[in-house]
């Protein structure tokens, strides 16, 4: 004797949902739903004449319509199935392997160019340093001349 069906409805608030099955797990799953929705109330089981009418009709599938509305239940698209998974090649893992190994040797590289950098921007800011130095001490030397230069020609 088969059990017999029982419909049950829930919404998400902008569709109403509608499904004949014997229970409230096989309802849940129909729907997709993975929480209790009886438990937390968003699911309820109907004796709604017209609801039940439309389910039975089609025991087992998913019936949906505007949310509150009076309107002919509609069947659900299923959802596409998720595409297989498929199982790595041994030239796909090569490949990652590969491209690991080759990022790797890159970041090597970097780091070691990165260092010979930075020591040339010392090396740069040390010279600057120096050449400014010079620079200053040579502007003092002009300096106390030209100040020299005309306290001379004033005198004379």
């Amino acid at each position: 004797m088969a059990a017999k069906l029982k419909v049950f409805v829930t919404s998400d608030g902008l569709t109403d949902y509608v499904v004949a099955t014997t229970s409230r797990q096989k309802a849940l799953a129909a729907c997709g739903v993975h929480q209790d929705l009886f438990k937390q109330g968003a699911a309820r089981q109907t004796d709604d004449p017209a609801l039940v009418k439309a389910a039975l009709a089609q025991p087992e599938e998913v019936l949906e319509r505007r949310a509150g509305s009076a309107a002919a239940l509609t069947a659900v698209k299923a959802a596409a199935a998720p595409a297989k998974k498929k199982e790595s090649s041994k030239a796909a893992v090569k490949k990652v392997v590969d491209l690991e190994a080759q990022l790797q040797v890159l970041e090597t590289r970097w780091a070691e160019q990165a260092a010979v950098l930075q020591k040339a921007r010392e090396a740069l800011d040390a010279r600057e340093a120096r050449e400014q130095a010079a620079h200053e001490a040579e502007r003092a030397k002009l300096s106390a001349e030209l100040e020299k230069a005309r306290k001379a020609q004033a005198r004379g």
